[in-house]
């Protein structure tokens, strides 16, 4: 297999994940929507355009005018940039996550993939992640703000 950051486990995908520092929100436009516009600043903004749809992933006061939203988000982005010819990067983290029944709503960038899990869910996700030998660490430049564990 390809070396790459976060991937040095010998038959394990060991991924490097960064907890992003905002609450988002999934929201849905209807197929014909103009398009909307990017906030400045924001850590993730994500639009997809589809036959049946626009997707937005952004922060809840970013949400456009009118949008249906589900708002308690949380993200975390796989370190990259990873290499188009990985495989299983996203199952490695989905399993697991499956395993203690917590749902995920994923987004791959050119660079790297973005897990987002309910707010209420991130303790036991982060553990889940943990036990399966990913590593998580906050947003901030120095790493080191303790996450929230499920106890």
């Amino acid at each position: 297999m390809p070396s790459r950051p976060g991937c040095r486990r010998e038959g394990t995908e060991r991924v490097d994940l960064r907890l992003l520092p905002d609450e988002l929100c999934v929201c849905r436009l209807a197929p014909h929507a103009p398009w909307p516009t990017a906030p400045a600043g924001s850590a993730l903004y994500s639009v997809t355009r589809t036959a049946a749809e626009v997707s937005v992933v952004c922060a809840l006061q970013d949400a456009p005018a009118g949008a249906r939203t589900e708002p308690g988000w949380r993200a975390l982005e796989v370190a990259g940039p990873l290499a188009f010819s990985l495989v299983g990067i996203l199952a490695s983290l989905t399993q697991p996550l499956a395993a203690a029944g917590v749902s995920v709503f994923a987004i791959s960038t050119f660079d790297t993939d973005y897990v987002l899990i309910r707010a209420g869910a991130l303790a036991a996700a982060i553990d889940a992640l943990r036990e399966a030998g990913h590593d998580v660490h906050d947003a901030s430049p120095t790493w080191h703000m303790p996450l929230p564990t499920a106890e």
